[in-house]
């Protein structure tokens, strides 16, 4: 049985033991904090007791699911044996360092170093390294057990293997791997999030809409669609000859449209009290638990809905 070590039992950890016990392999948690490994596996439990409720454990149990997840306290106890580490600490520069510092010095030359950050290059935290070129970033989105997207970033010393084996172990355990072939600031996710995400901010700013529309062109509107076609596939279906005569039709005006974004604009000042006060009215700060449980509710019975989906004519 293939053995994977998570790195940090937050959130992101939790989430990705229930993913890899999930795709069977063995699963060993490590933090520095015996009480937070304690209350992860709580949180692990209920997690995998959901999933099979919704039939979302690809037909096993969530006993059977459990029991392959071990914790140690010990760093080189939780690796002894292992085949992949996942690390999942915060999104701190130095402290990635640091970690992956820790397991140069205990992994095996043949041991696949992933990474959760978000937005942390790997260039920036595995260029010291002596195993530099197993290294590989593996974003997911939140929540992943839902969310099956998983960013597959390499740096510029990763092996072309490495990636590889990367990739496969996400389709394992039931990811949709995006395979980004260099690194760049922010990957690709959070630079289209960050895209949507200014340009609404720039409508807001310059009095064209208020910050409940933009959210209502995607709950009622773009997302309905993004949510089971991407956006060049909408594209390519908006057209009546597809993708080539979409671009002859549309290309002109996208460009002139986007030549009048301008520069980025920081998230401050008035703007930034307009779209706050709109977010605290309709979902109030001492809530926002509550909300996340909504959220995760609604994910769950689209995961349900989209493992049922009739498949797309090819």
């Amino acid at each position: 049985m293939v053995s994977v070590t998570i790195v940090g039992s937050g959130l992101i950890g939790r989430s990705w033991a229930v993913l890899y016990s999930r795709g069977g392999y063995r699963v060993v948690m490590y933090d520095v904090k015996a009480e937070l490994m304690e209350q992860a596996l709580d949180v692990i439990r209920t997690q995998l007791e959901s999933l099979q409720q919704s039939n979302l454990l690809g037909g096993k149990k969530a006993e059977e699911c459990f029991s392959l997840i071990s914790t140690s306290s010990s760093l080189p106890e939780a690796l002894d044996g292992c085949t992949v580490v996942h690390e999942c600490v915060p999104e701190n520069l130095a402290l990635k360092q640091r970690v992956f510092t820790d397991l140069d010095s205990l992994v095996t030359d043949t041991t696949l170093l992933l990474s959760s950050t978000s937005c942390i290059m790997p260039s920036q935290f595995t260029e010291t390294l002596t195993h530099r070129g197993n290294c590989v970033v593996c974003h997911p989105v939140n929540p992943p057990h839902y969310c099956p997207a998983v960013e597959v970033i390499p740096s510029p010393w990763t092996l072309p293997e490495s990636q590889t084996r990367a990739v496969q172990v996400m389709k394992d355990i039931g990811m949709k791997p995006v395979v980004a072939k260099k690194e760049c600031d922010g990957f690709i996710l959070n630079r289209l999030q960050y895209a949507v995400l200014q340009e609404g901010w720039r409508l807001i700013q310059d009095g064209v809409c208020d910050a409940k529309d933009i959210d209502t062109v995607m709950t009622a509107g773009l997302g309905i669609r993004w949510s089971f076609i991407g956006p060049f596939e909408t594209a390519h279906l908006n057209a009546p000859d597809g993708m080539r005569d979409y671009a002859e039709r549309y290309s002109a005006g996208i460009v002139r449209v986007s030549e009048s974004f301008g520069q980025p604009r920081p998230f401050e000042g008035p703007t930034l009290d307009q779209v706050a006060g709109y977010l605290e009215g309709e979902m109030p700060v001492e809530k926002l638990g509550e909300v996340r449980e909504w959220r995760d509710k609604v994910l769950k019975d689209m995961a349900i809905f989209r493992q049922n989906m009739p498949e797309r004519p090819s």
